[in-house]
């Protein structure tokens, strides 16, 4: 199911609330687009190779969501969903550059479901 007008992020005081449905052992590292839930949520699709043990799946998705968007590793962090397949990422900064950057970045083109 797709939303093309859905957005899985929200601005904060800090910055950007980001919503990650993320797959470990995924075979790559990789951001596979925005989904909608059966809930209506929109969530980005991200995999990555390492394994969900000792927060190894936490890092490489703070790693990859860091690389992709440009950002220091420091402005990106797990807000919360530390042991779920959800996820909730905070990325710091000014919210609307960041929020320009993300619909720039996974803009209508992106979208699977």
């Amino acid at each position: 199911m797709s939303n093309p007008g859905a957005r899985p992020w929200r601005e904060t005081k800090e910055g950007i609330a980001l919503d990650v449905r993320l797959t470990p052992r995924g075979g790559r590292d990789a951001l596979d687009g925005v989904e909608t839930l059966a809930d209506g949520r929109a969530v980005l699709k991200a995999r990555v190779r390492a394994a969900p043990t000792e927060g190894e799946a936490n890092t490489a998705l703070i790693r990859l969501l860091a690389q992709e968007f440009g950002l220091p590793r420091s402005q990106v962090t797990l807000a919360s969903g530390a042991t779920a397949r959800l996820k909730t990422i905070a990325l710091s900064g000014n919210p609307a550059a960041i929020a320009t950057m993300l619909e720039t970045r996974l803009g209508a083109g992106r979208q699977t479901g």
